[in-house]
């Protein structure tokens, strides 16, 4: 069970972080961060939980995302002062390492905390995200891929939806295109229900004033580091193509790729026994 409460992680201005966070040994801390970045965490609750016990499961939502501080000035919203937060955040609980478990945009912020304080962590896992870039041409041809995103395409296009409002309505129309098997759609679109959406890092991001948040060179610089690091996959994921974090595991002697099949990119609902066995076997 999650147990939830407020840290501050900056005084100026003021950020707190709303987290959810489970019973267990300290010196076995998973920090986890929620993808989006205009989500909550709350969609990643099950199956981590089942965590709890053997491991301390620290969700946060990230700033200006869910129940944490909003309403800051744009310059506020960067990748920096995000992996700042997570630390801050590990400070606050006293944890010198962690392993970390980035989901989606949440994968390559992942990989930032472990470029900014390699020596706190211990354990790197990037899942339904991407080391290797996307490259322009990487669904051509899929036509299933196409057919699923068709109305989320229209609807991102639409006049008159903007901020919050946006991406509440991309996350539901892109849901067939999200859950790759149709037996796990009403389930998805339930967790889409309690999840608390924002549009601060829209507003940003419209504007030209966010970095691309994959970090550069990310697979040599990895590599460098030598930190174990499981590259956490479905093989029916239409956001990141499956085929690239095969790909950087073969260029990181320290990582290995784990593809669920029949599994989209929330594979952790596609396939949730068989994606909490892989994380469970890898933290171990």
């Amino acid at each position: 069970m999650f147990g939830e409460g407020v840290v501050r992680v900056c005084a100026d201005p003021v950020v707190d972080l709303f987290v959810a966070e489970t019973a267990g040994p300290a010196e076995r801390t998973v920090l986890v961060v929620h993808g989006g970045p205009d989500w909550d965490g709350s969609y990643l609750r099950q199956p981590l939980v089942e965590l709890g016990g053997e491991c301390r499961v620290v969700l946060p939502d990230l700033r200006g995302c869910g129940r944490s501080t909003r309403g800051l000035a744009d310059e506020q919203y960067s990748w920096d002062l995000v992996v700042a937060d997570l630390l801050a955040l590990l400070d606050a609980r006293q944890v010198k390492t962690v392993d970390v478990v980035g989901f989606s945009t949440g994968g390559k912020i992942a990989q930032r905390v472990a470029l900014a304080a390699p020596e706190r962590v211990r354990r790197l896992v990037v899942a339904s995200s991407n080391v290797v870039p996307v490259p322009p041409d990487a669904f051509d041809g899929w036509q299933e891929r196409d057919r699923r995103h068709e109305a989320g395409a229209r609807l991102a296009n639409a006049e008159g939806v903007a901020g919050v409002e946006l991406t509440r309505a991309w996350a539901w129309s892109s849901a067939p295109a999200n859950v790759w098997r149709p037996d796990k759609l009403d389930e998805y679109l339930h967790r889409l229900e309690g999840v608390a959406f924002s549009g601060e890092w829209m507003r940003p991001y419209q504007a030209g004033l966010l970095s691309t948040v994959l970090p550069d060179d990310a697979v040599d610089r990895l590599a460098a580091l030598g930190i174990p690091i499981l590259l956490l996959h479905g093989r029916q994921d239409m956001t990141f193509p499956a085929a690239l974090a095969e790909q950087a595991a073969k260029h990181i002697p320290s990582a290995r790729a784990v593809v669920l099949e029949q599994a989209g990119h929330m594979a952790h609902i596609d396939q949730p026994d068989q994606w909490i066995a892989a994380v469970r076997e890898f933290l171990a």
